[in-house]
């Protein structure tokens, strides 16, 4: 049951019972996406909202004659190019599917009528501010620590993105070349 899963997921942050979570998922739709097809486009404007069932999907920005990977993205998280939604404007992000995917898509409007409700106002909000958290603990970490700590404390904390994402996309998440990434991994026990 979908309702199910998404309470599961959202436990540990936001205390709500089960019918919040089925009112929840009557605003969203069952979506699928193959592995390598874009979910948004770059320079396109975002519109929905997305909650991953299975799969993984990446966040990108073109830079520099390649994409630089923002963000990845595993089952039970939301993503989106979430400025674009907000602000309903063209952004650079584009997202992709990383492995086939199964998602619950929500639209802008039914965002917007989410938001609206107490516990849908919680619930972003409380999303929002993990993210933001999240977000700037990645920019610390790309200031302060070497790329090696960076990719030990990537395999500590998530050794599933190691297992099942390209290597080309952990070296960009991590801010450093396949070539660096792959002198790092020989490097370890």
């Amino acid at each position: 049951m979908i309702a199910a899963k998404l309470r599961r997921a959202f436990d540990p942050y936001f205390d709500a019972p089960l019918d919040v979570w089925i009112a929840f998922a009557g605003f969203c739709e069952e979506i699928r996406f193959r592995k390598g097809q874009v979910i948004k486009s770059s320079g396109a404007v975002e519109r929905h909202a997305y909650f991953l069932l299975k799969g993984a999907c990446g966040v990108f920005l073109w830079r520099e004659n390649t994409f630089a990977c923002l963000d990845i993205v595993l089952e039970n998280n939301f993503f989106a190019d979430h400025m674009s939604l907000i602000t309903q404007c063209a952004s650079p992000l584009e997202t992709v599917a990383l492995e086939d995917t199964v998602a619950l898509r929500i639209s802008k409007a039914n965002v917007d009528k989410l938001k609206s409700s107490p516990w849908g106002a919680r619930l972003f909000l409380i999303g929002a501010e993990e993210s933001f958290v999240e977000k700037q603990q990645q920019q610390i970490d790309l200031l302060t620590k070497t790329a090696e700590q960076r990719y030990l404390e990537l395999l500590e904390k998530r050794p599933e993105l190691i297992q099942r994402i390209a290597q080309k996309h952990i070296a960009s998440y991590l801010g450093v070349t396949t070539q660096s990434l792959s002198r790092i991994r020989r490097k370890l026990p």
